[in-house]
């Protein structure tokens, strides 16, 4: 058990938020600590943590800059280019197929003459 003060669902004092909920509010927890956690029950499981931050310390988020919206974009790209057709297929490739659904339903393709990105 931790030092921290524990709460259950929905009974955290007002005036601490997870870090989705300060999100929400425009906030971030801007380098301070944890000051309780959050038990959710769960049955036949161990219970689900959330930590809790002080919303009065909390800082806004840092606005969003050119340069970091042209790294967001080049690496969400990469993410939508599929390895084995080498097109922009407009969705994230899932991990679990490793290419596009297309050239997954496509026993060609898919058994083993793919391009070969250099």
């Amino acid at each position: 058990m931790s030092a921290l003060p524990c709460y259950r669902w929905r009974l955290a004092p007002a005036g601490l938020a997870t870090r989705r909920q300060l999100r929400a509010l425009g906030l971030r927890p801007g380098g301070q600590d944890v000051v309780a956690e959050l038990h959710r029950p769960r049955r036949r499981k161990a219970p689900l943590v959330a930590y809790l931050y002080r919303v009065d310390r909390a800082k806004p988020i840092r606005p969003m800059t050119p340069a970091r919206a042209a790294a967001l974009a080049a690496a969400m790209l990469v993410r939508r280019t599929c390895p084995n057709c080498l097109v922009d297929v407009g969705y994230c490739i899932p991990r679990s197929l490793g290419m596009c659904v297309s050239c997954h339903d496509t026993p060609a393709l898919s058994e083993g003459n793919r391009r070969v990105l250099a």
